[in-house]
């Protein structure tokens, strides 16, 4: 019987970033309980160079712990709301979120806009996304060319864009910068209230980070 696409995920990972633990978030079914069943088997981790990165769980590791992740004081309180319906439990190397619903559709969470893309019902399914293209879903021969050429990245940090990539920032090295992970998505809220709170045809003017 082949390999699931969770489990050919986790043959291409470097981790645990954190202890082992046997994590239950209560529920018998559905990606909570899969997300669960994930982090007991590894404990946070990595793949495609970086381009994707999984939280850990509990108060010793590498990276953003995952319950701190999604309390308000890290980041979510910059989006005044519009984060508060995903419980995230990793990223991409621009700060995409993975993201879990209600409980029960696995999603990603644009930093920018706070949009959200369904996925599907399961990490099943988030996982045979990310494999189906590891360039472009999970920016695997980007993050292994920008570390190549500015260092390797620490758990604890991303990229942003100078200019945002909803205004037209290009998706190059010189339009990108390193930020802590937390800052990162502090920095890119008020963009995404701004956008949200725009009727549709409307101009919108953006600065740059810092």
């Amino acid at each position: 019987m082949p390999d699931s696409p969770l489990d050919q995920l986790l043959g291409r990972a470097r981790g645990p970033m954190g202890p082992a633990i046997d994590l239950d978030f209560g529920f018998d079914t559905g990606p909570l309980q899969e997300l669960g069943a994930l982090l007991s088997r590894m404990n946070g981790f990595f793949v495609f160079n970086a381009g994707v990165q999984v939280f850990r769980a509990g108060d010793e590791g590498l990276g953003p712990d995952l319950l701190s992740w999604n309390s308000d004081e890290v980041w979510k309180s910059t989006y005044e709301g519009l984060a508060d319906h995903v419980f995230c439990f990793g990223q991409d190397l621009f700060g995409t979120q993975f993201a879990i619903v209600g409980g029960e559709r696995v999603v990603t969470f644009n930093p920018e806009t706070a949009d959200v893309k369904d996925l599907g019902a399961g990490l099943d399914d988030w996982a045979a996304w990310l494999l189906s293209d590891p360039d472009v879903n999970g920016v695997a021969s980007f993050a292994h060319a920008f570390q190549q050429q500015n260092g390797a990245l620490t758990p604890d940090q991303r990229l942003v864009p100078l200019q945002f990539f909803v205004a037209g920032g290009e998706f190059a090295f010189e339009n990108l910068v390193v930020r802590e992970s937390g800052e990162a998505m502090r920095i890119r809220g008020p963009i995404a209230q701004k956008i949200h709170e725009l009727p549709d045809g409307a101009t919108l003017r953006l600065g740059t980070t810092q």
